[in-house]
């Protein structure tokens, strides 16, 4: 690497997050993902324990908000899998690379329990089903303790590999080219509230100072009271 421990950024640390591992990789919007992605599964997991089947209004509003969830976490996914783990592959040691094949391996996993939690939320949204709740309140559960430990597994493994084998400009090429490509302005409109609930106040503010957050400010300005209603509906 060309670059100096001194010139190293600050990496971030979130409610829930594992490890901010030193590097070159400014790994911010990562780290921003993973606490949108463990605050929602343990909102879920909660919600479906306690709302009643027949509580129609909150079904329907959760199923909505589970398909804002599901859409970030699909992106998430397919960017690391179709661009971040084969170029970590190219470089990698032996045993760099069994990480990388666990990292595809537990997202291969994962996704059937996203399913199914899925089709249990479109089920509760269509009518009052007690054995449907219990069942998908015991599929949100694996799927918080699944995520979370793959997310776990990433921040102690997979992010220290990113930081040495990468240099943050071809990490941003990455996120260019895998992440941001082909997101349209109406997922804009859904992503930035989502992703911005529940951030600390200054992790927010350092945001809205990189580039292009001025524009995200204004989508927040413009978006967050509709987003924080369906937020009410969903979860109470």
């Amino acid at each position: 690497m060309s670059t100096t421990t001194e010139s190293w950024p600050e990496q971030i640390r979130l409610p829930g997050q594992t490890a901010a591992h030193p590097g070159p990789v400014d790994m911010t919007m990562m780290y921003v993902m993973h606490h949108a992605f463990r605050r929602d599964l343990a909102a879920f997991a909660e919600a479906a324990g306690r709302t009643p089947a027949t509580d129609r209004r909150a079904w329907a509003a959760m199923a909505r908000r589970w398909e804002v969830f599901a859409s970030a976490l699909h992106h998430h996914h397919s960017g690391e899998d179709a661009g971040l783990w084969p170029a970590l592959m190219e470089r990698a040691d032996e045993a760099g690379r069994e990480v990388l094949d666990a990292m595809e391996a537990e997202h291969t996993e994962i996704d059937p329990i996203l399913e199914a939690c899925a089709a249990g939320f479109r089920r509760m949204a269509e009518g009052a089903d007690e054995d449907a709740r219990r069942a998908l309140a015991v599929r949100l559960v694996d799927a918080k303790e699944r995520l979370g430990e793959h997310m776990r597994h990433e921040e102690t493994e997979a992010i220290p590999l990113i930081q040495q084998l990468l240099t943050n400009e071809e990490w941003e090429a990455i996120g260019k080219e895998h992440f941001d490509k082909g997101v349209s302005f109406r997922q804009v409109l859904r992503l930035v509230p989502w992703a911005a609930h529940e951030l600390p106040d200054d992790v927010l503010q350092m945001l809205f100072e990189r580039p292009g957050g001025a524009v995200h400010k204004l989508v927040l300005r413009l978006t967050r009271r509709s987003f924080e209603r369906l937020e009410r509906a969903a979860f109470g």
